[in-house]
C-alpha cells in the first residue's frame, strides 16, 4: 500500500510509509473497508487525521481536525487511553450522538489508542460493516490492539531517531490495490453511463455510453476524482449520498440535476459499494416527483452550511433531551417537540409492547379516536406498525398510495401524505414501534433513513429506562404509603397534623417522613426526618429509620439516646445513605419539651400572641456518618395555644434561592395563619409549594399545637 499527501504536498517518507502500512493492516485485521490514523499535532490539545484509506478524504474534511476535548470517539480514546468499539448505529447514537448526527450511516467503527509507555502518539481507527446487537469480538479487539502496538513501536523508533511524530498537514491518502476489471464487454453494451471508482473516489473505468450522456469520454475522466470530473456531482446536497455509500454496504440512489442551465436535465444516479470501490451508473430521467430544493437551486436548501447545521440541530437536541427524560410521557413529549419539527412531521404515535400486544402510549396529530382500533393488536397481525417491530426493519412509504398498496384494506387517516414506521428495539429487546406522519408526499433520503433508524434506537433505550422508572416509582409510592402513618394519635392536650407531598421531578418519591409516638408517662414524641435520595432505596431506609425511632422511643429512652441509637443502627445497616432528623419529646401537661437535632432544619415556634420565631436548637451531624456522634439536648416550653412546626428542607428550598429566605417565608406564613383549625394552617403552609410545577424535592410537615385541655 502506498501513501501520498491528499493535497499533493510532501511528507516525511519514513513516517508516510509507517502510516500507510498501519492503515492497510488495520483494514485487513478487522475485515474492514476503511481505516486511518489520527496523530497529535504541534498545537496543544489538537489531533489531526494523518492518513486515510478506503474513503475519499475530501468528503470528510470536517473531521480532519479533532479537538481532544470534543465528545467524539477519537478524542475519547486518546484522552482515556482506552479502546472505543461501536458495533452499530444504535450504540454510536447512544454514546456519541454528535458524531451520528454528522455521519448518520449504518456502520461499525473501532478506535484504538497508539501508545508506547507514557507516550501517546494518537489513535488508529477502522470502519467495517455494522453488526447490530453483536459487540466487537475478542479476536478483533486483539488484532486491532496488535496493529496499534506495532504502529506505536514504529513511531517510537522514529522519535528515538530524532524525528518528532507530529502532524500538522492534510491527511495522506493510502491507496488500496485495485481489483482487476472484468465483464468489460457486457458493460459496454449498456445504454446508461457506467463508471468504476476506487475507495478514494478516483475514476478507473468509464464505458462508451458515458461519453454520449455526460458529454465527455473515458480519457478525460480516467484517474480524476468523480466530483471534480463531473462538477455537478460535487454539489453539497449530494455529499451525504457519497458519504453513505463509502461508509456502508447498502446501495444509494438519488436524482441529480446534471445541467444547471435551462431547461433542467435530470438524471438518476445509482451507487453500488464494494470492498475495493464503488460502481456508479447514471441514466437520463424526468423531473422527480420529490425534488429537494437544494437540488433544483444551486446553493440553496440543505446544501448550504447554515441550513445543514439547522437540519442537524434537532436530532442532536433530541439525543440530549432524551437523556433528561425520566417517565414514558416525558420521553414521548421530547420526541414530539424535537423529532417531528426536525423532519417536518405532523403526526406521531408510540406503541409499547406488553405481553405480545402493542398498546397505544402516545399520539398527536391523528384524528381523534382513529388509532383506537389498533390499540392492543397482537404481533401476528399484518400491520406496518407490527411488522416493523417483528422484523426489526424500518418501513418508509413516500405516499399514502404506497402504504395502501403494500397493505391492502388498511384503514387510512388521510389520502395524502407519507408515513414512516420505526422499530423501537433496545439492546436487542423489542420495546414497541413509532409512527411518523407527514401531511404531503415526500421521499426519504438515505441520510434521513439512517438518522431516523438510529434515533429510534435511542428512543427505545429511553422508553425502556422510563418503563423501569415507572415500575420503580409505583413500587416506591406503595412502599412509602405503607410506611407513613395513616393517622396520628389523638390526644386531649396536644393536636397534631401531618402533611406529605412528593417531588415533581425525577423519581417522585423520596425518604421524608414524620411520626408521633405515645410513650410512657403520657408523653409524646414528635419526629421528622429526611433520607438522602429518592426512590425505593430511600423509601426503604425511611421505613427502617421510622421503625428504629419508634422502637427506641417506646423504651422510654431520653431524646439524645433515641437519636444516638438510631444513628448507630443506620451505620450498622450500611444502606449507603444518610439522613437528617429532628426529635422532640413533649410533656403535654406542662408543655415542657426536650429537642434533639441531627443536621435537620431548625423548627419554628408560633407563640399564642402570633409572634413566630426560628428556634435555635443545638445540633449534631446527620445520621449515618459518625458512630460516635453525640446529640445535645435543648430544653424549651410550649405554652397553651402555641404551634410547633417541624418540616423538611423541600418546603423551604427553591432553585437559585438561599434556604434562609425560604425559612423566613415559612415563618411569615405561619405567623399570619389562623391558630385554628390546625389542618387549615397545614394546608396553607404546603399549599404554595404544592402548586409549584418545578419542585425537585419532596416535602414533609408536622404541626403540633398545645391546646391545654385537661384529660
Amino acid at each position: 500500500m502506498t501513501a501520498r499527501p491528499d493535497n499533493g504536498g510532501p511528507a516525511p517518507y519514513a513516517l508516510a510509509q509507517v502510516l500507510a502500512r498501519a492503515t492497510g493492516e488495520v483494514v485487513t485485521a478487522v475485515g474492514g473497508y476503511a481505516g486511518g490514523v489520527y496523530l497529535r499535532s504541534g498545537r496543544q490539545g489538537l489531533l489531526r487525521l494523518a492518513v486515510l484509506t478506503g474513503l475519499p478524504a475530501q468528503l470528510f474534511r470536517p473531521w480532519w481536525r479533532m479537538t481532544m476535548g470534543r465528545p467524539y470517539p477519537v478524542a475519547e480514546s486518546y484522552r482515556s487511553g482506552q479502546s472505543v468499539h461501536l458495533p452499530d448505529a444504535e450504540e454510536t447514537m447512544r454514546r456519541f450522538p454528535q458524531l451520528m448526527a454528522g455521519l448518520p450511516f449504518l456502520t461499525a467503527s473501532m478506535f484504538e489508542p497508539v501508545t508506547s509507555g507514557d507516550e501517546r502518539f494518537g489513535v488508529v481507527m477502522a470502519l467495517r460493516t455494522a453488526t447490530p446487537g453483536v459487540p466487537v469480538g475478542p479476536l478483533d479487539r486483539e488484532r486491532l490492539r496488535g496493529v496499534a502496538d506495532r504502529l506505536a513501536a514504529d513511531l517510537a523508533e522514529l522519535t528515538a531517531a530524532g524525528d518528532p511524530v507530529l502532524w500538522d498537514g492534510d491527511p495522506l491518502s493510502a491507496e488500496q490495490p485495485r481489483a482487476a476489471a472484468g465483464a468489460r464487454e457486457a458493460v459496454e453494451r449498456l445504454t446508461q453511463a457506467v463508471l468504476s471508482v476506487d475507495r478514494q473516489g478516483r475514476i478507473g473505468f468509464v464505458n462508451a455510453a458515458a461519453g454520449e450522456l455526460l458529454g465527455t469520454g473515458g480519457p478525460e475522466l480516467h484517474g480524476r476524482l468523480l466530483w471534480e470530473a463531473l462538477p455537478w456531482l460535487g454539489h453539497p446536497s449530494y455529499e451525504d449520498h457519497f458519504r453513505a455509500v463509502f461508509m456502508s454496504t447498502e446501495p444509494v440512489h438519488f436524482p441529480a440535476r446534471r445541467d444547471r442551465g435551462t431547461p433542467a436535465q435530470w438524471v438518476t444516479v445509482h451507487l453500488y459499494p464494494g470492498a475495493d470501490g464503488v460502481t456508479v451508473t447514471i441514466a437520463a430521467t424526468g423531473t422527480p416527483s420529490y425534488a429537494p430544493a437544494s437540488m433544483a437551486r444551486p446553493g440553496g436548501g440543505l446544501g448550504s452550511p447554515a441550513d445543514r447545521a439547522s437540519a442537524l440541530y434537532r436530532p442532536v437536541a433530541l439525543a440530549i433531551a432524551l437523556t433528561e427524560a425520566v417517565t414514558a410521557r416525558q420521553v414521548s413529549a421530547v420526541v414530539t417537540e424535537e423529532l417531528l419539527p426536525a423532519f417536518g412531521g405532523r403526526q406521531l404515535a408510540i406503541y409499547l409492547l406488553d405481553e405480545r400486544h402493542l398498546h397505544l402510549a402516545w399520539e398527536t396529530g391523528f384524528p381523534k379516536g382513529f388509532l383506537d382500533r389498533f390499540d392492543g393488536v397482537g404481533l401476528d397481525v399484518r400491520l406496518p406498525g407490527v411488522e416493523t417491530l417483528t422484523s426489526g426493519l424500518p418501513l418508509f412509504f413516500e405516499s399514502m398510495e404506497h402504504l395502501a398498496a403494500a397493505y391492502p384494506g388498511i384503514p387510512l387517516d388521510a389520502h395524502v401524505g407519507a408515513r414512516a414506521f420505526l422499530p423501537l428495539i433496545a439492546s436487542g429487546r423489542p420495546v414497541g414501534s413509532c409512527i411518523l406522519g407527514f401531511d404531503t408526499p415526500r421521499g426519504f433520503s438515505p441520510e434521513e433513513r439512517t438518522v431516523l433508524t438510529a434515533l429510534a434506537g435511542l428512543i427505545a433505550q429511553a422508553l425502556a429506562r422510563a418503563r423501569r422508572y415507572d415500575s420503580e416509582a409505583a413500587l416506591a409510592r406503595g412502599l412509602q404509603s405503607a410506611l407513613l402513618p395513616h393517622r396520628l394519635p389523638v390526644h386531649d392536650q396536644v393536636e397534631t397534623v401531618g402533611r406529605y407531598l412528593p417531588g415533581t421531578q425525577g423519581m417522585d418519591v423520596g425518604g421524608d417522613w414524620y411520626d408521633v409516638v405515645e410513650t410512657g408517662g403520657g408523653r409524646l414524641s414528635l419526629v421528622i426526618g429526611d433520607v438522602q435520595g429518592h426512590g425505593v432505596a430511600a423509601a426503604a431506609t425511611m421505613g427502617q429509620l421510622r421503625s428504629a425511632v419508634r422502637a427506641f422511643a417506646l423504651t422510654g429512652s431520653p431524646p439524645d439516646q433515641v437519636v444516638r441509637g438510631t444513628n448507630r443502627l443506620l451505620i450498622d445497616l450500611d444502606p449507603g445513605q444518610f439522613a437528617s432528623c429532628c426529635y422532640v419529646g413533649l410533656d403535654p401537661a406542662s408543655g415542657s419539651a426536650e429537642a434533639v437535632r441531627a443536621g435537620h432544619p431548625q423548627p419554628l415556634l408560633r407563640h399564642p400572641d402570633g409572634r413566630t420565631e426560628v428556634l435555635d436548637l443545638a445540633g449534631g451531624v446527620v445520621l449515618g456518618v459518625d458512630p460516635e456522634a453525640s446529640y445535645p439536648v435543648t430544653e424549651l416550653r410550649l405554652e397553651t395555644g402555641s404551634v410547633l412546626a417541624l418540616y423538611t428542607d423541600g418546603l423551604v428550598e427553591r432553585p437559585d434561592t438561599d434556604i434562609d429566605a425560604g425559612v423566613e417565608r415559612l415563618r411569615t406564613a405561619l405567623a399570619a395563619a389562623r391558630p385554628a383549625p390546625l389542618t387549615e394552617t397545614a394546608d396553607r403552609l404546603v399549599g404554595e409549594a404544592g402548586d409549584t410545577e418545578d419542585r425537585p424535592d419532596d416535602i414533609a410537615l408536622l404541626l403540633a399545637s398545645r391546646t391545654g385541655t385537661a384529660p
